[in-house]
């Protein structure tokens, strides 16, 4: 027979008030996400008058018509994907080898490659040797402009080294004994069982280019090689100065008002369709590793 154990007054109380508290949380949360979609779809005199908050009001799809009808749009959008595939790619294999080695506590000159790697979070170069680099390694108007200058974030490198670290050794030590290699090793061994944690540093590599917009910016010289980003940026800043890009004069004042909603909108979608296949990694890739046992 099986007992069970009723939880106390108190404890009901707990998480009544902590269902409650996270409910509100919640709520507050969604709120901003949920007036920006229903502004993306309002009306100019209904945004300008404030009536807006969790549903469309005059109902107006000007803005994404006007969007979605330029070619140029759909090129940058291409664009976007290829820059962040690639570049995400790039920082991956690169942070993936420079936390492994830096796992190894048996390693040579260790401690120096730790503190180059932790002296970059605080100093840095300057844009201009910057501009001047990318420059005269001929890398301007190409995808290496954006992928290379942010292939190794510090923080990431820190976590996958961190969660590299709290695997046992002795599965090393018995694929050792098998005859594998270090590449082998890590191939093999190392990245299955990392799956949460690579999985977790794809996410936060594809947001940051996804999002990112100041590098293709300074080092494209040509508009059809933009990410839509960019595109949107240059949308918003033409809307905002009494012109858009393929918008009438009577539709002018329906982009001026929700053209903001309409680019968080366009620029957040794929990360937001995206994420929940890979949410259940997030949190068990970050505490696995930044706690260790």
């Amino acid at each position: 027979m099986v007992s069970t154990i009723r939880p106390s007054r108190g404890h009901r109380v707990f998480q009544g008030v902590n269902g409650v508290i996270l409910t509100l949380v919640v709520l507050v949360t969604l709120y901003p996400f949920v007036n920006i979609v229903a502004r993306s779809f309002s009306g100019e005199k209904e945004i300008r008058a404030g009536d807006v908050t969790l549903w469309p009001k005059g109902f107006n799809l000007t803005t994404y018509e006007i969007v979605f009808s330029d070619a140029m749009f759909w090129r940058n959008y291409g664009n976007t994907v290829l820059y962040t595939v690639v570049a995400t790619a790039v920082a991956m294999v690169l942070t993936t080898c420079y936390a492994y080695v830096l796992s190894k506590h048996h390693l040579k000159g260790r401690g120096a490659l730790v503190g180059i790697a932790v002296f970059t979070m605080f100093f840095s170069g300057g844009l201009i040797p910057h501009y001047v680099l990318i420059t005269s390694l001929g890398l301007k108007n190409s995808v290496w402009a954006i992928a290379l200058p942010n292939a190794i974030s510090v923080f990431n490198l820190l976590v996958m080294k961190a969660f590299f670290e709290s695997l046992p050794s002795e599965l090393e030590e018995a694929a050792q004994i098998d005859g594998l290699s270090t590449y082998g090793i890590l191939l093999r061994i190392v990245l299955p069982l990392s799956k949460a944690v690579v999985a977790t540093m794809v996410l936060f590599y594809s947001v940051s280019f996804w999002n990112s917009w100041f590098s293709a910016f300074l080092y494209m010289d040509r508009t059809e090689l933009m990410p839509v980003t960019v595109y949107l940026r240059n949308l918003l800043a033409g809307a905002t100065g009494g012109t858009a890009a393929g918008a009438g004069t009577e539709n002018l004042s329906q982009v001026n008002a929700n053209i903001q909603a309409v680019t968080i909108v366009l620029t957040s979608l794929p990360i937001l369709c995206v994420y929940p296949f890979v949410q259940r990694y997030f949190v068990s890739g970050v505490m696995l590793g930044a706690v260790k046992g």
